[in-house]
């Protein structure tokens, strides 16, 4: 396996950053987590696009174009011969000393990995638990940055594992349903579905965003509303998105058990049609 490291391929074994990388040293960096399906780069713009939009918020200069990162991306899948895959692309602000000021990293670090990996949850059906860890609020750190600052998931993934489940869903500060510690959430009852605003502490998801999208094409009535455990807890159906994670059914959330511990049959029809889109939509990367 080959991977794109600061304008060279090197083994896996040879893909090394400096012990001073801010993004090693504070998580000083932001990150997209991408997949391609059938040699497809699932809508590798909008990607590339909330990358840059995040480099920006933390006044990171990447000092190249987006048309020159969506290359990496694209030579990355092709120079290991994949069809299927999940890519992470990270960009640091780079070396500097071992002080906080941004200003002593001159030159951002960026890398690419790309490797098969089958949905993170699997496609069985998730146990979740409530974690008592909150999102974040928008005015310590705005989920629309997608950052290398991943602690706050970590710790309630950390409840998760302990519980014997499979995710944890985090609240926002005042008690609505945030997201899980990848993913974002979506409710089902009486035929409508339901998921929280991005404007909260949510992160606006490629993925979600495609699902919200398809929902409306099939004709099912979707809203954006700020949702309760309770909300949660006597849904007909639950699931949630993710590049990650793709789309995955919720079955038990607290010890409720959601749908009998089946997959409802609009989550079906979505991601049936999820699977879909999701070898259309994109970027080719053989021509």
């Amino acid at each position: 396996m080959k991977i794109y490291l600061n304008g060279e391929f090197v083994e896996k074994e040879q893909a090394k950053i400096s012990v001073y990388d801010h993004g090693l040293l504070y998580g000083d960096g932001v990150f997209e987590g991408i997949r391609v399906y059938d040699g497809v780069i699932f809508k590798l713009k909008e990607h590339i696009d909330r990358l840059f939009d995040s480099a920006t918020s933390l006044q990171i200069d990447i000092q190249t174009s987006k048309e020159e990162i969506s290359k990496i991306v694209i030579d990355t899948i092709r120079i290991n011969g994949l069809q299927d895959a999940y890519i992470r692309l990270v960009i640091t602000r780079g070396v500097g000393d071992l002080g906080l000021d941004p200003r002593k990293c001159p030159k951002p670090t960026i890398f690419c990995i790309a490797e098969p990996m089958n949905p993170l949850l699997g496609e069985d059906g998730i146990k979740v638990i409530t974690s008592s860890i909150r999102r974040l609020p928008v005015d310590v750190l705005n989920p629309a940055v997608k950052s290398l600052n991943y602690l706050n998931s970590i710790l309630a993934k950390i409840q998760a594992n302990y519980a014997g489940c499979d995710e944890a869903f985090l609240l926002d500060s005042e008690g609505y349903v945030a997201e899980g510690t990848g993913d974002n959430i979506f409710v089902i009852k009486n035929g409508k579905i339901k998921t929280p605003p991005v404007s909260s502490s949510v992160l606006k998801g490629i993925t979600r965003d495609a699902v919200v999208d398809l929902a409306k094409e099939q004709g099912y009535e979707i809203v954006e509303e700020k949702l309760t455990l309770h909300d949660l807890y006597v849904a007909d159906e639950l699931f949630i998105t993710g590049t990650a994670a793709e789309l995955a059914n919720v079955v038990e959330i607290d010890g409720r058990i959601i749908n009998n511990g089946e997959m409802g049959e609009i989550t079906k029809k979505l991601s049936k049609e999820f699977k879909k889109i999701r070898k259309v939509m994109g970027t080719k990367v053989y021509e």
